[in-house]
C-alpha cells in the first residue's frame, strides 16, 4: 500500500512542451505581415484613391449615369465593407485568444473571413508564451492535425449508419487500464496531491467540438475513461460561473481536473510554476482546484446541496448524431402543472420485492402484460371448451414468489396510453402521407417523451403533414399531444369495416433502448445501414437482447414481423409463437438469411419498390415486406462475423436488422458500436446516446417466461400426469362460508351495479376513490402491492406519500372486525390483504359453483340444484356496471373480465342441465337466459337455448332467438356450430338470416 501511495503522490510528470521550430518562426512572421497589410495597408491604399462616395447630394450622384469612374467607386465602397468586416473578425479573434476562456463571437455573414483571421491570429500567437496551450490547432497550422486530434469519422456526417470502423482499443489492455486506475483511485482516497493537472476546453475548429470521450482518448488512452473526468469535475464551478451537469454538455474555457495518470502536452499542473500561463489563467485554475478540494471536504456531489443547472446555449441539446430534443430538458428542473383533479407525480423510488428493471420499463410492461392478459383469456377459453374429463376449472394459478414479484410490476410500470399514443401517431402519419402521395421518410429514432413524440430522420424530407411540425431542425418531425386526429385501425377489431383496408404499421423495428433526459429512445433496429453491435459483460449484454425480444414479440406498434433469436431466448416464444423463432448457432442463422436476402432482394425487383419501406405501405402490402429483425447472443467468429457484415450491407432496404451480442473487436464491420455497462448505462460515443439503459435481466426473465408457461399448461388441459397440473387446481384460491354461520360484516356487489353494506359511505370527496380501491382487492383476494394499487388509482403517477395516506384512510374507513383484528392488514410480503369477513358476490359465486360441483352437491342432486339456482340468483349483469367514466382503467388488464363470463356461463350450462334431466325445458330456458345478461357473447349458452326453447315447441320464439343471435353476430355472420344447429333444427333459418343481416 505504501508503494501504492508514493506512487500516487509523484503523478507522471507533464511531458516538455515541444519548442518552437524556424518554420513555425517563419509562418509567425509571414502572419505578422499579412495582418498589417490586410488590417493597416488595405485601408491606406484605398484613401490613397480616393473616396468611394461622390461629392455633391446624394440624390446627384445616385441619379447620374452610370460611367466607368461609377464603377470604380462600387467596387471601392465593397472593399472597404470587406476590410471593416475582416478587422472585425481580427479583433474578436485576438479577444479570445487572449483570454482563453469562452467561445470567439462569430461576426455575422464572416465565415471565410473569420477563418483566415483564426489562422492568422493564431500564426502570430506562435511567438508569444500563451499561444502553445489555450490556442487551437496552433502546432499543426498549415498542415494535417493528428488522428488523436479528430474522431474517426467528421462530425459533419449527419448519418449513423456513417459510423463504420473507427479506433479499436484492446479490450484487455482497456480493462488493465481501467482496474489500475481504480486501484490508484482507492490508494490515494481520492485526496488532492501536489501536482493536480487539469485541462482547458479547446474553442471548436470548424465543425470539430471538443468532448469527454476525446480528451480521455487522447490524455488517458481510452476513450470510455471519460467517465472518470466528469465524475472529477461534477457540479464544480466554472470559470463562467455555470457547472458541469452532463457529461455530452461541455464549453469552450471550461477547466477540467484529470486523473493522474493523464498525460500530454495540453495539460497543466497546479501547484507549480506554469510560465505558459497568464496570471488571469493561473488564477482560475487555482480557485478551480480550491473548489474541487472544499467540495470534497464538504457536500458537494454528495447530495447536500441541488446544484442548478446552468442556462441553456446553443448546442447544449446536441449530443452527436443522436439529439434529445431540446424541450425534453424539462425533466430536469421543471415540473409540469398536472391536469386539475390529478395528483403530481413524484420520483420513483425504490420498492422492495418488485423488480426496478421492469417499473421502469413501461413500453416493454404494457407489452407484456397486454400479451400474458390474451394468452390468459386464450388459456380460460379452451379450458372451458375442454371435455369434461379435462376440464381444470375458470381459475388460473394464483403466481407466488419470483412470478409474482414480476406480475405486480408489470402492472405497477406499464404505460398502455403511451403504446396507444406511439401506435396511432405512426399510423396516421404513413396514413396521411399517403394520401398526399408522399412517401415515408426513413427514420432513424423516435423519442417518447410524456405528451410527445419526435421523429428522428435520416435526413430532411420535406414538411410534415399536420398536425405534425418540425422540431429542432428539418431533420426531427414532432407531434404534441396525446390525442392523434385520425383515429388509428385496429386489424382485429371485429367493427372494421369490410371495405376499409388497415393502415399498415410504418416503423415495426423500433425498439426501446432507454431513457435519457426524461425521454425514451426508441431505435429503428430495421433502419440500420449494417450491423449494431453491443458490447460488455455478456449477462448485461443477455439483458438488454432479452428486453429488445420480448418488447418486440408482445409491442403493440407492429404488425406482422419475424424476430429471430439466436443462442437465446428458445424459452421466451411462448410470448409470441408467430414472430419470435430461435436458432442455436450463427452458422444455422447465416445459412437462413443468405435464403431471404436474396428472396428480398428479388421480391423488390419484381416489384418495382425501391426498399421495403415504400413497399410495406404501397399499394402491395405483401407479407414479403414485414420487417425481419435479427438478435445474437452467439459471437461470430473472424469468418462468420464478415459474411454477417455482406448480408447487412443491403439489410436497411431489405427490412431486415441485426443487434449483434458483441464488441467491435469481434465484429469489425459495425455500423453502430453500443457498450452496456454493469452500472446498466448504454454508450454510444460517436452516436451521442449515454442512456439508462431498458433492460431484462436473467431472473426477471425466467419469471416472465415461466408465467407464459403457466398460461399455455393451463389453456393445454393437460390431465393429472400434466407437470403443470398440481399447479392449476380446480379449487378456487378463496372460498368462503355459505352456510348461515359465515355471514359477512362487510359484502360488496360487483357482479352488476356497484353496492355496499356494512359500511358506512364515506363522507368526503374521496368516497370514489376508497371504493375503487376496494373492489380492487376484493378481485385480487391473494393480497396487491402497494404500488400496484397506487398504479391503478393513478395511471399517471402518484408520489409515495399520496399512497401511504390513501391505505391509512383505507385502513380507517374498513375499521376493525369483532375480535378487533383490522380488515386490511399487509402480508409478510407487503402486499395488501383482506380479511376473511369483507366479502363479494363474485366470492360467494364462486364458492356456491365450487360447493355444487365438487363439494355436497357433487353427489347430492337436490343440492346441486339449489346451490345452482342461488348462485345464477346472484347474477345482476357485468362485472361493475354503470361506472363512472374515467375510473377502473385497471379493468383492462384484469383476468376477471373473462372469468366472470365463463364462470356464469357454465353455471347456467350446469343448472339447464339439471332441468332437462327432469324435461323441465322452460325452467332450462330460463336459466340460460339468466345466464346471457353477464355472458351474452358465450356461443354454448346459445346454443343450449336454441334446445331448450326447440323443446318446448314454440318455434316463432326460436326463430327470433335465432334473428337476435344473426344480428348480435354482425358482419362475421352465425358461428358454424350455431348455423349447423339452426339447419336442423329450423331448416333454411340459418341462411335467410345471414341474408338479412347482409
Amino acid at each position: 500500500m505504501a508503494r501504492s501511495s508514493a506512487r500516487s503522490a509523484s503523478p507522471m510528470p507533464v511531458p516538455p512542451r515541444p519548442r518552437r521550430t524556424f518554420g513555425d518562426v517563419m509562418k509567425a512572421l509571414l502572419a505578422v505581415v499579412a495582418l498589417l497589410a490586410l488590417v493597416l495597408g488595405v485601408p491606406f491604399g484605398l484613401i490613397q484613391v480616393g473616396r468611394p462616395v461622390p461629392d455633391g447630394p446624394p440624390g446627384e450622384w445616385l441619379s447620374s449615369a452610370i460611367d466607368a469612374e461609377t464603377l470604380i467607386r462600387i467596387l471601392m465602397l465593397v472593399v472597404w465593407i470587406a476590410w471593416a468586416q475582416f478587422t472585425a473578425c481580427v479583433l474578436v479573434e485576438v479577444k479570445a485568444a487572449v483570454s482563453g476562456v469562452g467561445l470567439p463571437a462569430r461576426v455575422p455573414g464572416a465565415g471565410p473571413s473569420q477563418l483566415l483571421a483564426r489562422q492568422l491570429v493564431a500564426a502570430v500567437l506562435l511567438l508569444g508564451a500563451t499561444a502553445a496551450s489555450f490556442t487551437p490547432g496552433i502546432s499543426g497550422f498549415g498542415q494535417q492535425a493528428p488522428d488523436t486530434h479528430r474522431p474517426t469519422v467528421a462530425a459533419a456526417q449527419q448519418t449513423p449508419g456513417g459510423l463504420v470502423g473507427g479506433r479499436q482499443q484492446n479490450a484487455a489492455d482497456a480493462l488493465a487500464r481501467q482496474a489500475e486506475q481504480i486501484a490508484r483511485q482507492a490508494d490515494t482516497g481520492g485526496s488532492h496531491q501536489q501536482g493536480t493537472k487539469f485541462y482547458r476546453i479547446q474553442p471548436p475548429e470548424g465543425r470539430h467540438h471538443d468532448s469527454l470521450w476525446e480528451i480521455a482518448q487522447r490524455h488517458l488512452d481510452d476513450g470510455r475513461r471519460y467517465k472518470e473526468i466528469y465524475a472529477l469535475n461534477k457540479d464544480r464551478v466554472q470559470p463562467d460561473g455555470s457547472r458541469l451537469s452532463e457529461a455530452s454538455l461541455i464549453r469552450p474555457g471550461w477547466i477540467m481536473e484529470m486523473p493522474a495518470d493523464a498525460h500530454g502536452g495540453e495539460l497543466v499542473e497546479t501547484p507549480g510554476t506554469n510560465p505558459e500561463l497568464s496570471k488571469g489563467q493561473q488564477q482560475e485554475i487555482d480557485a478551480y482546484a480550491k473548489d474541487g478540494q472544499d467540495g470534497r471536504g464538504g457536500q458537494a456531489g454528495q447530495g447536500g446541496h441541488e446544484q442548478q443547472r446552468p442556462a441553456a446555449r446553443d448546442g447544449d441539446t446536441t449530443t452527436g448524431h443522436f439529439t434529445v430534443p431540446a424541450h425534453h430538458e424539462h425533466a430536469a428542473g421543471h415540473t409540469a402543472t398536472p391536469p386539475a383533479g390529478e395528483e403530481v407525480a413524484a420520483p420513483a423510488s425504490h420498492t422492495p420485492g418488485l423488480p426496478e428493471a421492469l417499473l421502469g420499463a413501461p413500453l416493454l410492461a404494457a407489452g407484456l402484460l397486454a400479451a400474458l392478459g390474451r394468452r390468459r383469456r386464450a388459456a380460460l377459453w379452451q379450458a372451458a371448451t375442454a371435455v369434461a374429463g379435462r376440464r381444470r376449472g375458470m381459475e388460473l394459478p394464483t403466481p407466488s414468489g419470483d412470478e409474482a414479484d414480476v406480475q405486480d410490476a408489470l402492472f405497477a410500470g406499464a404505460d398502455p396510453g403511451a403504446v396507444r399514443f406511439l401506435d396511432r401517431a405512426l399510423r396516421s402519419l404513413a396514413r396521411s402521407l399517403a394520401a398526399e402521395g408522399r412517401p415515408l421518410p426513413l427514420v432513424y429514432a423516435a423519442w417518447l417523451g410524456t405528451d410527445e413524440l419526435h421523429l428522428q430522420l435520416a435526413e430532411p424530407a420535406g414538411p410534415p403533414p399536420a398536425p405534425w411540425t418540425h422540431g429542432e431542425d428539418e431533420t426531427f418531425w414532432r407531434l404534441e399531444g396525446r390525442e392523434v386526429p385520425v383515429p388509428a385501425v385496429d386489424p382485429d377489431s371485429a367493427d372494421e369495416p369490410a371495405d376499409e383496408e388497415p393502415q399498415a404499421a410504418p416503423y415495426p423495428g423500433l425498439v426501446s433502448l432507454g431513457a435519457q433526459d426524461g425521454s425514451r429512445l426508441l431505435l429503428n433496429l430495421e433502419a440500420v445501414p449494417g450491423l449494431v453491435s453491443l458490447a460488455g459483460a455478456p449477462a448485461d449484454r443477455q439483458a438488454v437482447l432479452s428486453s429488445v425480444a420480448a418488447e418486440l414479440a408482445t409491442n403493440g406498434w407492429s404488425d406482422r414481423m419475424t424476430v429471430t433469436l439466436v443462442g437465446f431466448g428458445a424459452d421466451l416464444v411462448p410470448l409470441a409463437p408467430s414472430r419470435l423463432r430461435p436458432l442455436d448457432d450463427v452458422a444455422a442463422l447465416l445459412d437462413v438469411m443468405e435464403a431471404e436476402t436474396a428472396s428480398r432482394r428479388a421480391g423488390l425487383g419484381a416489384a418495382g419498390a425501391d426498399s421495403v419501406l415504400t413497399g410495406r405501405t404501397g399499394p402491395a402490402h405483401q407479407a414479403g415486406w414485414a420487417a425481419h429483425l435479427v438478435l445474437l447472443a452467439a459471437e461470430p467468429d473472424a469468418e462468420q462475423a464478415a459474411r454477417l457484415a455482406e448480408l447487412a450491407h443491403d439489410a436497411a432496404r431489405l427490412g431486415i436488422g441485426y443487434l449483434v451480442g458483441a464488441g467491435p473487436d469481434q465484429l469489425p464491420g459495425a455500423a453502430w458500436e453500443m457498450e452496456i455497462t454493469s452500472e446498466g448505462r448504454l454508450l454510444a460515443p460517436l452516436l451521442g446516446l449515454e442512456l439508462d439503459a431498458q433492460l431484462l435481466p436473467a431472473p426477471q426473465h425466467a419469471a416472465v417466461a415461466r408465467l407464459f408457461a403457466a398460461a399455455d399448461a393451463f389453456g393445454g388441459g393437460g390431465g393429472d400426469d400434466d407437470p403443470a397440473g398440481p399447479a392449476v387446481a380446480h379449487r378456487p384460491p378463496f372460498l368462503v362460508d355459505i352456510s348461515e354461520r359465515g355471514r359477512p360484516s362487510v359484502y360488496a356487489r360487483l357482479v352488476g351495479r356497484y353496492e355496499l353494506m356494512g359500511l358506512d359511505a364515506p363522507d368526503d370527496e374521496r368516497g370514489p376513490l376508497l371504493r375503487e380501491a376496494l373492489a380492487l382487492l376484493l378481485l385480487h383476494r391473494e393480497g396487491v402491492h402497494p404500488r400496484v394499487l397506487a398504479s391503478a388509482l393513478w395511471p399517471r403517477g402518484a408520489g409515495d406519500d399520496v399512497r401511504e395516506a390513501t391505505v391509512a384512510r383505507l385502513r380507517d374507513w374498513l375499521g376493525t372486525g369483532e375480535d378487533g383484528t383490522p380488515r386490511l392488514r399487509e402480508d409478510a410480503t407487503g402486499r395488501l390483504v383482506l380479511d376473511a369477513s369483507v366479502v363479494s358476490d363474485l366470492d360467494v359465486l364462486r364458492s356456491l359453483y365450487h360447493e355444487a360441483t365438487s363439494g355436497r352437491g357433487a353427489d347430492d342432486r337436490a343440492v346441486r340444484g339449489r346451490l345452482l339456482t342461488d348462485a345464477l340468483g346472484l347474477v345482476r349483469g357485468p362485472l361493475l356496471a354503470e361506472r363512472p367514466a374515467g375510473r377502473y382503467g385497471w379493468l383492462a388488464h384484469e383476468i376477471v373480465d373473462a372469468q366472470l363470463p365463463l364462470l356464469v356461463a357454465d353455471i347456467g350450462l350446469a343448472l339447464a342441465a339439471f332441468h332437462l334431466e327432469r324435461d323441465r325445458a322452460p325452467q332450462a330456458a330460463e336459466a340460460l337466459e339468466r345466464a346471457l345478461v353477464s355472458a351474452g357473447t358465450d356461443e354454448r349458452l346459445w346454443n343450449e337455448l336454441l334446445r331448450a326453447v326447440h323443446a318446448t315447441g314454440d318455434a316463432p320464439r326460436l326463430r327470433a332467438l335465432a334473428s337476435a343471435f344473426a344480428t348480435r353476430s354482425g358482419a362475421r355472420g352465425l358461428p358454424p356450430r350455431t348455423a349447423a344447429l339452426l339447419d336442423e333444427l329450423l331448416p333454411g333459418a340459418a341462411a335467410s338470416d345471414e341474408a338479412g343481416t347482409a
